[in-house]
């Protein structure tokens, strides 16, 4: 019984892979590198190694570009190193469908900020709106790892395919992302910080979204996009505190331009706002107290905006 169950499970393997072999012989390759900073004090360089099969084409203009894109990158910044690896499949024109993983480790130094470590209270009284704890981020250098695995759908959709125009090109696009994080050294309930986030996150899964609505400028010929970004986020861990708004998610608002310098080199500037929770008249964001003492406020709305950064991500194609 065993023996015939792998004899099918061998032949079902090697029709699959007489089946894609024409697509393997066609691969694309590509490599780029991301250089990334931005008005906080934080800076990134990435790697990126992209492998495109063609898979599942037709004749028809919804199909005829399917692919499957392979994409493996390696990434450092003064606080973190991180390997990630997510496969995009393109069944259809207006759809894409994506799975992936990432790890990485990271280390703090004081001057630049926090890579990887647990964020705790400072005391053991809970404290209260006028009188919270401070907060402190432990961890040795390497201590652990962060690593998240995610699903995700993007729809996108371009006038010009339905208006062909040199005018049309106004395009749209939507990601739902499920994705579930860890990091090694945390408890179920530990919160934890990576990369100088804000140490908000815990073991778990989290919702993401975001939306894009841009314009691909038909005449211009350096700044070739122009768009506005929503992005959405959300924790779905089993046990939310409401107290301090857990259950709340976080928006980010982005104004997106693209500059196309060469045609192997580019640089993409967003200048975002984000939401944060309301505490009233103390807000501590980004600070060194402890968040989950302070109540969410009902005055004025349990979020506001803020300006959070302006960001430039410059990508060098290299093939």
């Amino acid at each position: 019984m065993q023996y015939k169950m792998l004899n099918r499970v061998f032949w079902v393997i090697f029709t699959l892979c007489f089946a894609l072999f024409p697509a393997f012989s066609q691969t694309e390759h590509g490599i780029d590198l991301e250089f990334q900073i931005s008005s906080l004090p934080e800076a990134k360089v990435r790697l990126n190694y992209s492998l495109t099969f063609p898979v599942l084409q037709g004749s028809g203009p919804l199909t005829s570009d399917n692919n499957l894109l392979a994409m493996f990158s390696a990434e450092v910044s003064p606080l973190s190193t991180a390997a990630i690896a997510e496969f995009t499949l393109t069944p259809i024109a207006f759809l894409q469908l994506h799975g992936g993983g990432q790890i990485g480790t990271g280390w703090n130094i004081g001057a630049l900020g926090y890579g990887m470590g647990l964020r705790t209270p400072i005391g053991s009284i809970p404290g209260t709106v006028t009188n919270p704890r401070l907060a402190e981020v432990t961890g040795s250098p390497f201590g652990g790892a962060v690593w998240r695995v995610w699903g995700a759908g993007t729809f996108q959709f371009s006038l010009d395919a339905v208006l062909p125009g040199d005018w049309n090109h106004l395009v749209f696009q939507s990601r739902q992302e499920f994705r579930y994080s860890r990091f090694t050294g945390a408890g179920q309930n530990d919160f934890w910080i990576y990369e100088n986030d804000d140490g908000e996150n815990r073991n778990g899964l989290v919702y993401y979204s975001s939306y894009t609505l841009g314009y691909m400028m038909p005449l211009s010929p350096i700044l070739n996009f122009v768009g506005f970004m929503v992005e959405y986020e959300r924790s779905m861990y089993s046990n939310l505190n409401l107290y301090w708004g857990e259950n709340l998610g976080q928006w980010h608002l982005s104004t997106l331009m693209n500059f196309q310098i060469t045609p192997n080199l580019s640089a993409m500037l967003a200048v975002q706002m984000r939401s944060r929770r309301n505490h009233g008249l103390v807000n501590f964001s980004g600070s060194s107290v402890y968040l989950q003492d302070l109540p969410i406020s009902h005055d004025g709305g349990k979020m506001r905006f803020l300006f959070y950064r302006a960001a430039l991500i410059v990508t060098y194609k290299i093939k």
